[in-house]
């Protein structure tokens, strides 16, 4: 086979395997598809309140929650959807945004649309 030919053909494979990467990444949860993508994890409105407490509590004693606290700009609305989501984000942003980080026993969610609101700015 003619380098030209070889060339090319290791191209397109390369660009199958690429794809068909980014296809697996996003069965499996994995939503930085694009370079410099940014990403947050928020809790699943389906989940528990014993979960979101678990969740607020394991993420809060590993990263700096005091954004939480009252007074302070994600403290509203003071709900366990809210400060769950809040919290688990910290964590995830801290440990490197990886998919692995945002899992918190299948309670939580990657997304891809900034969760801030008012003052409460999500890293």
């Amino acid at each position: 086979m003619p380098k030209a030919a070889t060339f090319s053909l290791f191209v397109f494979l390369l660009s199958f395997i690429s794809g068909f990467s980014t296809s697996l990444s996003v069965l499996f949860g994995t939503l930085n598809l694009v370079h410099g993508q940014k990403t947050w994890c928020v809790a699943k409105p389906s989940s528990d309140s014993a979960t979101l407490v678990a969740n607020i509590n394991y993420a809060c004693s590993q990263v700096d929650c005091r954004i939480l606290q009252k007074g302070c700009p994600c403290y509203s609305p003071d709900n366990l959807i809210n400060h769950a989501s809040i919290a688990m984000n910290l964590y995830y942003q801290c440990r490197g945004r990886n998919h692995w980080n945002c899992d918190f026993k299948n309670s939580a969610l990657t997304v891809v649309t900034d969760p801030s609101y008012g003052s409460c700015a999500y890293e």
